[in-house]
């Protein structure tokens, strides 16, 4: 099969002209001569230039103008494009207004989870409770004692089944009356949920 490397060629053969007096003719450099003589496609210029080469080299030898193009067009290899995947695009993180929306809305949702969470445990545990009155095995040497204390601030507290009053910062303070035989006060703490919280402080009396 013929290819536009032998046509050329054999044309400049049967015309006997050398590669050096083509070269006067043309103005094209013996070495790219040679090169589409051998279809040394690498060591050419780019496609549209030696296009051109092959038809002036074509029109010198008085070879068909339209094969000798028709040939290189089948001959010369397409040109292999790069394809880049955009690596760059790939592996490197890029923060985009949509990213901010999500990780807005993760958060918020975390926030909430979050706080429905404390919430719950707070609701389902049992209320602290701190007394700070009376001391355990404090002698009573009065009718009345002193209870004072820190709990929640919304659990009810009762001390020997008298309910106390809790102020908004979970404080209290009450005073129970001793009767004859009362050895030990009794503070509870109950939160909205039903949870207790118990404190016994054993005293004693020294009523006459």
């Amino acid at each position: 099969m013929k290819t536009i490397g032998t046509l050329l060629k054999d044309a400049r053969a049967k015309k006997r002209y050398s590669v050096a007096r083509l070269e006067r003719i043309t103005k094209i450099r013996t070495d790219y001569i040679r090169a589409i003589e051998e279809e040394n496609w690498n060591s050419l210029p780019e496609r549209p230039v030696v296009a051109g080469f092959v038809n002036s080299i074509a029109q010198s030898l008085a070879v068909d103008q339209k094969q000798a193009a028709a040939l290189f067009r089948r001959d010369y290899p397409p040109k292999k494009l790069r394809v880049n995947p955009k690596p760059d695009l790939l592996n490197k993180f890029v923060w985009s207004p949509r990213l901010t929306f999500l990780v807005g809305i993760f958060t918020i949702i975390i926030a909430v989870l979050g706080y429905l969470t404390f919430q719950y445990l707070n609701f389902i545990r049992p209320p602290n409770l701190e007394i700070n009155r009376p001391l355990e095995n404090q002698v009573i040497e009065e009718s009345t004692i002193e209870v004072a204390g820190t709990t929640h601030p919304d659990a009810s507290v009762v001390v020997n089944n008298q309910p106390v009053i809790v102020e908004e910062d979970g404080n209290f303070l009450t005073e129970v009356e001793i009767y004859e035989g009362t050895n030990e006060i009794v503070i509870t703490a109950k939160s909205r949920s039903g949870k207790e919280t118990m404190v016994r402080r054993k005293i004693i009396p020294t009523l006459d």
